[in-house]
């Protein structure tokens, strides 16, 4: 495997860790606020991005590269409003979008064909990620000053359950 290739995916494998780091950050803020079911969304969203650092980390290994695990940053976002931590998770994602899009560029002008057929199933996730966030904040400027509305949302939200990705490495 290009060694670029393996460091980019590498040191991404620490930003998906961070990315659930951010997450249950998020959680945490809505649980405080009384918000179960916002907080369980986030949760599983901690969740898929720990299962999206372990197929980095497994397809890796596969490849016989070495992974070298770094700390893990603290997240350092303060929220205020209730549409905050949607606004963050947006930009968040469009972030973790770019830096997938600059691992399959590197993949790309490696020719490194494996690994950008690895990195379809994460460009493909990332577009859903987008949308699931954006949607999040037109709900919740739709919806979320009024009392009632919010209600429904967050019990909307209660219903999202875990499901492992169904990548084949």
């Amino acid at each position: 495997m290009n060694e670029k290739v393996a460091a980019l995916l590498n040191d991404q494998i620490n930003k998906e860790f961070y990315s659930a780091y951010l997450y249950l950050d998020m959680a945490n803020f809505y649980s405080r606020k009384g918000l179960d079911g916002f907080a369980n969304w986030y949760e599983i969203q901690a969740k898929e991005e720990q299962d999206h650092a372990m197929l980095m980390y497994q397809y890796l290994h596969n490849n016989g590269v070495e992974v070298t695990l770094e700390a893990i940053a603290k997240p350092d976002k303060t929220y205020e409003a209730l549409i905050d931590p949607l606004k963050a998770a947006l930009a968040h994602e469009q972030y973790v979008t770019s830096l997938i899009n600059n691992i399959y560029a590197a993949a790309q002008a490696a020719n490194d064909f494996r690994t950008t057929q690895f990195l379809d199933w994460f460009i493909k996730e990332q577009g859903e990620e987008e949308k699931n966030s954006a949607d999040q904040i037109t709900k919740m400027e739709l919806f979320g000053s009024d009392p009632r509305s919010l209600y429904m949302l967050n019990s909307e939200l209660a219903t999202r359950v875990y499901s492992a990705p169904s990548l084949v490495l």
